[in-house]
């Protein structure tokens, strides 16, 4: 019985501290998942008010992440319009040429 208890507890004080590891490993992974994963309240928002219905249906049968890849790659030309737009209005930016 002795021998029994002691490999046991070896076995126990080395085992223990490896799973611990482990989780932790395993925990932060999916930790980092969840971060790249998050979105803004504001882009739920925008995503909701402006979205179209297939990017609703992506959201509904594939999740967040993809459906807001599509939305994002719709507004990308509008976006650089937007930045455009503002470089010319801003102050300090040079006047286009008349042709």
């Amino acid at each position: 019985m002795g021998d029994d208890e002691r490999i046991m507890t070896v076995f126990l004080v080395l085992l223990i501290p490896l799973l611990l590891m482990v989780f932790a490993l395993l925990m932060e992974r999916l930790e980092r998942r969840l971060k790249t994963a998050t979105v803004s309240e504001a882009d739920v928002q925008e995503f909701l008010d402006t979205a179209k219905p297939e990017e609703v249906n992506t959201f509904i049968r594939e999740g967040w992440t993809k459906a807001f890849a599509k939305f994002r790659l719709r507004r990308r030309p509008r976006l650089r319009r937007r930045q455009k737009d503002n470089g010319k209005n801003s102050p300090g930016a040079s006047p286009e040429p008349n042709l």
